[in-house]
């Protein structure tokens, strides 16, 4: 699994999330428009408040090295409905080396442990084959839950004014998922502890 760091937004990472989101790769499959850095100024000012009050929980990935690979955000937060949607880009030069899972654990830590939620819903563009792939490779996500969860698939499709899938990660499947994980870690490393007595 990589290593990574979430860090909150700052204006020093303006230039470099300008250079990753203005890929064509990267802004075609976001649908972003021609931007400029006072752009990603407006937007990291903007993602900044809408975290003070409670609306998002945006983060910059950082790689290992501390280098800025890609943004991911909590959005769209319901407290009531104990459920909120998910949203993260990888910059191109950083594809497929495993910042979206790394990046994607983090987060639904944040929102199960720490804000006690119970549904994260994870949307992609039916265009956006990249997107979807990446996330059926994650093994703790339920795909295709249109039907079951209509009013999130249509505010969704609302949003991106294009048709859209809808996948979710429920609090039970993700905290599962993660105590199996930690218990083969603990299982490997008694293991190889017991190898040397």
């Amino acid at each position: 699994m990589k290593r990574i760091k979430l860090v909150n937004h700052r204006e020093e990472y303006c230039h470099e999330i300008y250079r990753l989101s203005s890929v064509p790769q990267v802004k075609d499959a976001l649908g972003l428009p021609d931007g400029t850095v006072e752009d990603t100024k407006y937007f990291i000012q903007r993602v900044l408040s809408e975290e003070q009050i409670g609306r998002t929980v945006p983060r910059i990935i950082l790689d290992e090295n501390d280098r800025l690979v890609g943004l991911t955000d909590l959005m769209f937060i319901d407290r009531q409905k104990k459920s909120c949607h998910i949203g993260t880009w990888i910059g191109y030069e950083y594809w497929g080396q495993g910042f979206n899972e790394a990046s994607k654990l983090a987060m639904l830590q944040i929102a199960f442990e720490e804000m006690d939620l119970d549904y994260v819903f994870a949307g992609a563009r039916a265009v956006n084959i990249r997107s979807q792939k990446a996330q059926e490779k994650l093994p703790f996500i339920r795909l295709h839950v249109e039907s079951e969860f209509p009013e999130e698939h249509k505010a969704l499709e609302k949003k991106e004014k294009q048709p859209c899938v809808l996948n979710v990660f429920s609090k039970e499947k993700f905290l599962s998922y993660t105590k199996e994980k930690e218990w083969k870690q603990i299982s490997h490393q008694f293991v190889k502890e017991n190898e040397h007595v």
